[in-house]
């Protein structure tokens, strides 16, 4: 029987990417496919009224809880402060998966919104480090468990 799962857009092949792009993962159209999934796309980035393509944001001075909790914001390259954005975008998200009874979410990893286990290291490097993103962090404060695609099969 399928499940009920957000999932972030960019990984259904939905350019939302930052640079306009997608990340299209073939294990979440596979498990589409196959009616494992029935997928709720989110951007939180778009929801939260970014446009498409946006600039580069990264999470200085923490990790998405640490953006939550006031103590962490999301720059853009510029250095744009865009916190409030995110936490809008995440919000969102949280309010999508309590409409649509969500199981799980499936997130783009690396992402200062969608990542679920890395993200940049705030120094627009290219360095990644241990971390979670904004809405994965919102969701997993709310309960929901928050998967990469690699764990769809598991």
């Amino acid at each position: 029987m399928a499940r009920i799962a957000i999932v972030s857009a960019c990984l259904l092949g939905i350019k939302c990417r930052y640079d306009g792009g997608d990340a299209v993962d073939e294990r979440v159209i596979r498990a589409v496919e196959e009616e494992l999934l029935i997928p709720i796309p989110v951007c939180p980035e778009q929801l939260a009224g970014l446009p498409t393509p946006r600039e580069c944001c990264e999470i200085v001075g923490g990790d998405g809880f640490d953006v939550i909790s006031g103590r962490a914001k999301v720059i853009s390259e510029s250095g744009r402060d865009l916190t409030n954005a995110f936490i809008k975008g995440a919000e969102e998200v949280l309010r999508i998966s309590k409409i649509v009874r969500a199981e799980f979410a499936i997130m783009k990893d690396c992402s200062p919104s969608c990542g679920f286990r890395t993200i940049y290291d705030g120094t627009f490097s290219g360095s990644k480090r241990r971390g979670v993103g904004v809405t994965s962090a919102k969701l997993k404060l709310s309960g929901l468990r928050v998967l990469g695609p690699e764990e769809i099969f598991r």
